[in-house]
């Protein structure tokens, strides 16, 4: 049985849950990684605070290709993260949660692919299906196990590179396309989780809607307030997937199977 990650923000994983906690660290072609590894349920996991143990990271400063390199390196199979978004849809209000199920790809600086031709070659990963459904699966029985959680299943969430705000323009323009849901971090973590074959999902949590459908002018620190309100929440769902969560072969697993698997 494989490893499972969770990735997210500092407040998602509460080491008190698991028993054999052990910080440590990993050098990966791409760069080191700080992670927290312990036990919850008689399940190995590791948590990665996908901004820096301090959040100091920026969103477009991540290094996602270190960060999920690392983990497959650890022998994770099977990743949750969390996802904080503006909601383009009346329908997805704030502190309810989205299960993605598309994502577009709105980033301009990021290294998107383990594969830039040279040694690793070229590979043309497909995308069909971004997000595992067995990971999916886990989440929705989760919450309804829980209760008391409004989680939309399906939803496509527009990638910005960020780190600031988008414009209203921009989010009219994002809902003319079939947005739902916009955030920062996603893209290229789910592409470089499908490249090396891992399966993969996100719990995104609406902090607000986004600009010019809100009233208000947006601020960090309501998205941080939001956070911090339903830190708990998401914590208590995403533990719960996991428990629940019967890692097994999967379709992710053989994304690469033409080009002979991921040998990075």
């Amino acid at each position: 049985m494989g490893k499972i990650a969770v990735i997210g923000g500092t407040g998602v994983c509460d080491t008190r849950m698991l028993t054999d906690i052990r910080e440590d660290r990993l050098d990966t072609f791409y760069g080191p990684i700080q992670y927290i590894k312990g036990t919850y349920k008689g399940k190995e996991i590791i948590f990665l605070p996908r901004h820096g143990k301090n959040h100091s990271i920026p969103p477009h400063l991540i290094n996602y290709r270190a960060n999920i390199l690392g983990l497959k390196r650890l022998g994770v199979t099977a990743i949750f993260t969390t996802t904080a978004v503006g909601s383009l849809n009346l329908k997805f209000k704030p502190n309810e949660f989205v299960l993605p199920h598309q994502f577009i790809d709105f980033t301009k600086t990021r290294h998107t692919s383990f594969f830039d031709g040279g040694e690793n070659g070229v590979v043309h990963a497909d995308m069909t299906e971004p997000y595992c459904r067995h990971l999916q699966r886990a989440v929705l029985k989760a919450a309804t196990l829980l209760g008391d959680y409004t989680i939309h299943h399906g939803g496509t969430y527009v990638c910005t590179e960020g780190p600031r705000f988008e414009t209203p323009a921009e989010i009219a323009m994002f809902a003319k396309w079939g947005g739902d849901v916009v955030g920062m971090t996603n893209v290229p973590e789910v592409c470089l989780a499908r490249e090396a074959e891992m399966c993969y999902t996100t719990v995104s949590m609406v902090t607000n809607f986004a600009a010019g459908i809100s009233a208000e002018m947006l601020t960090h620190a309501e998205v941080l307030t939001c956070m911090e309100e339903n830190s708990e929440r998401i914590r208590r769902l995403l533990m719960k997937a996991v428990e629940i969560y019967e890692d097994g072969d999967c379709r992710c697993r053989h994304a690469l199977d033409y080009y002979g698997g991921f040998m990075v």
